[in-house]
């Protein structure tokens, strides 16, 4: 798991695509939601907006 985010990161220096650092942070951030709030009773609220 470290390593992907160390590789991740060395290919956003490397290449310069900065902008990709808020995408992967929010597509981390929606799918960390999805998880902890998959068997609560928020499930039905967050789910039509995904």
């Amino acid at each position: 798991m470290w390593r992907l985010f160390k590789e991740f990161r060395q290919f956003v220096r490397q290449e310069k695509k900065w902008w990709l650092l808020p995408l992967a942070i929010l597509l981390l951030l929606i799918g960390a939601l999805v998880v902890f709030t998959s068997g609560s009773a928020l499930a039905p609220f967050i789910y039509p907006f995904l």
